[in-house]
């Protein structure tokens, strides 16, 4: 009886040991496929794509003209703490005269599709064909620094949601990018000075002078915190005012001196995101 017994009780361990071995194989198993899917569900709900335009503009400067050559534009996340990852999305290469660009008037980039998420920053990569016209009419070359070379980085920090379009403006400040060395030496340096803003997170003020103050220019600005943002009127008597933070604000326009026109402000004129607040016509 003893004998049986024991044959018996090593049977039903047999028995026991291999449900515990199939049930821990099916629960592996499963736990394995529920990651799968979990994997497969955090993946589409990540994915998509997002329109990306990069605009180019002009703050004023005293030039006929400032040529600047754009050889590409780059953006990359902050995912990437090295100098990895840039993904070019440049559309138009090319030389632009930045004094070309205002009254509304911008420069396409970049027009291209990328895989939505964190855009960290947007790299400008600047060639060496870049000039200055003087108001006498006289051609300087603009001496590019060699740290310029691997491009200028401007931070962004924007989350693109899928399916939508951001449309980024890059404000050339003209006035405090050009160095001219001193002593007379004739040389005219390029320190790109540049604001980032997008249509999404800002709004713009435009308005027309008339009548023309013809053969004299007209700088319009407003003051957000402590920086001053300003554009000149175009031939057409048109300025526009990009890039500007929710709020209210007072314009001032500033005539050229020698029109003999005083100072003007207008005050209370409000901004709201993806939208440009049109002043109308201003007489002076």
């Amino acid at each position: 009886m003893r004998s049986s017994f024991t044959k018996f009780t090593k049977n039903e361990i047999k028995k026991s040991m291999r449900k515990i071995k199939l049930s821990t194989v099916g629960f592996f198993a499963m736990a394995v496929l529920g990651l799968f899917l979990t994997g497969c569900s955090n993946s589409g709900d990540s994915t998509g794509t997002s329109g990306v335009m990069v605009r180019l503009s002009d703050a004023p400067g005293d030039y006929k003209e400032v040529n600047v050559e754009v050889k590409d534009v780059l953006i990359k996340s902050n995912s990437n703490t090295d100098d990895q990852g840039w993904v070019s999305i440049g559309k138009n290469p090319g030389v632009y005269n930045l004094l070309d660009l205002t009254g509304g008037v911008t420069a396409l980039l970049a027009d291209n599709t990328i895989a939505s998420g964190n855009l960290g920053q947007i790299r400008l990569l600047l060639g060496d064909n870049n000039t200055v016209v003087l108001k006498d009419g006289t051609t300087h070359k603009l001496s590019t620094p060699s740290a310029q070379q691997s491009g200028l980085k401007l931070k962004v920090n924007q989350t693109l949601l899928a399916d939508k379009t951001y449309e980024f403006l890059l404000d050339f400040d003209v006035e405090h990018s050009i160095v001219v060395q001193a002593g007379g030496s004739g040389i005219y340096n390029l320190h790109p000075v540049i604001r980032v803003s997008t249509k999404e997170t800002s709004g713009s003020i435009k308005g027309t002078i008339s009548p023309l103050l013809v053969g004299f220019q007209v700088l319009a600005s407003v003051q957000v915190g402590t920086t001053t943002v300003s554009a000149y009127a175009n031939a057409e008597g048109v300025f526009r005012l990009d890039g500007l933070p929710v709020g209210t604000y007072t314009v001032t326009l500033t005539p050229d001196i020698a029109s003999g026109k005083v100072v003007k402000t207008i005050a209370g004129v409000v901004v709201v995101n993806g939208t440009i607040a049109d002043m109308g016509n201003i007489s002076l």
